[in-house]
């Protein structure tokens, strides 16, 4: 037992002692041997050590309550309760602070990642944007190409139709209406042609010389004669025979200087008219290869995929790709803004490349419209002059 509790534990003993004492004593009848001075003596005396000892139990409760110094007491309780109250509060309050610290640093973490997804989202070129950057690469290989075929369709239409040396006009007309009729007749032979006695069998495109599905009935011109078979038709269509060359005496005269000039007239006209038919048939010849996203459009269209195709064919895949394939318009729907905004680049290239090719083909029409006027203008003006008289000039 510790001092403190001894303490305590005498003081209530001697306390009940007294109270034992206090009760035990009974007033003196006034015959006794102690006189009342001796009573009032012991009561002072019992007093004064009551009123010490109260004091000293007093003491000992306020202690018991108050001294911080005793682990035992109240107050060192309380105290230590609050410590321990406010430490518990202070390491929640830590804990709470290292998960919000962990909380906030995950986030940002995902938050980082999410933007640097984002930019390489941004950043990388879809599968669909390759692959429409191969076909325009391969749109470009076309345009090449007919353009050399352009060229090469003009070298051989230009002479005919100038009736130069080795065309079969050099020597006159009758020749060439000759020349141009077993021509047909060997190549495109029809039922008509048999049954007249012309040729002997009917030719695996017969009249295709003079039927326009020869030229438009597909985007690509089969490599098995139907570029020629369009060349040919083209002829029918623009200038069947070529009229019989102007040589010799017939050029140096007075007359022929004047038929040269016509002549050279009609050339250029027949020249600007056969260049365009020239330009649209060069457009149709098959000139590259498809690559794979062309040759599946082409089978999603119902068409017979081709190893090798035209610039018409090429640019109708490439805008036809954009409005009806399934796989583009899926593969729009999950195209991040970046993407997006290059397939709308693209849209717009090829917009502006459409615009220049009919500028171009608009340039041929005019030159064709502006052809018309002069030649109705020129037959106005010599059915007006050829009324009046000839004039008297005086030397």
């Amino acid at each position: 037992m510790s001092k403190q509790n001894r303490r305590i534990t005498h003081t209530a003993l001697l306390a009940a002692g007294v109270c034992l004492l206090t009760v035990s004593i009974q007033p003196q009848r006034a015959y006794g041997f102690m006189g009342e001075a001796a009573v009032v003596g012991a009561i002072h005396a019992l007093q004064s050590f009551m009123g010490k000892q109260m004091d000293k139990v007093g003491e000992n409760i306020t202690n018991s309550l108050n001294d911080m110094t005793n682990p035992n007491s109240v107050s060192s309780m309380i105290r230590d309760a609050a410590t321990q109250e406010a430490n518990y509060a202070k390491g929640q309050v830590a804990a709470q602070s290292r998960i919000a610290d962990a909380q906030n640093t995950a986030m940002a973490a995902f938050l980082r990642r999410q933007q640097e997804t984002g930019i390489r989202d941004e950043h990388m070129m879809s599968p669909e944007f390759c692959g429409g950057l191969d076909s325009q690469q391969t749109t470009m290989a076309a345009a090449r190409a007919s353009r050399s075929a352009l060229g090469a369709i003009t070298t051989i239409v230009e002479p005919r139709g100038e009736a130069a040396k080795g065309t079969p006009s050099y020597y006159g007309r009758a020749q060439g209406v000759d020349a141009n009729t077993n021509f047909h007749l060997r190549r495109y032979c029809s039922q008509e042609d048999v049954d007249a006695g012309l040729c002997s069998a009917v030719s695996r495109l017969p009249n295709a010389d003079q039927r326009a599905s020869t030229l438009f009935i597909a985007d690509t011109l089969s490599g098995d004669g139907a570029v020629d078979a369009a060349n040919d038709y083209s002829t029918t269509l623009i200038q069947p025979v070529a009229p019989a060359a102007i040589r010799g005496e017939q050029a140096s005269s007075t007359m022929g200087r004047e038929q040269m000039l016509q002549r050279r007239a009609y050339n250029a006209r027949m020249s600007l008219a056969r260049f365009v038919m020239a330009f649209i048939t060069s457009l149709e010849t098959p000139s590259v290869s498809l690559t794979t996203e062309q040759k599946r459009e082409m089978q999603a269209e119902g068409l017979q995929p081709l190893d090798r195709a035209s610039w018409l064919q090429a640019m109708s895949l490439e805008v036809n790709r954009r409005v009806s394939s399934v796989s583009w318009n899926a593969a729009l729907q999950a195209m991040p803004t970046a993407s997006i905004l290059r397939e709308i680049a693209t849209e717009l290239a090829q917009s502006n490349y459409l615009a220049m090719q009919n500028y171009r083909l608009g340039l041929y029409q005019a030159s064709i419209g502006a052809t018309g006027i002069a030649q109705n203008e020129e037959a106005r003006l010599q059915h007006g002059s050829n009324k009046m008289p000839s004039p008297t000039i005086n030397p």
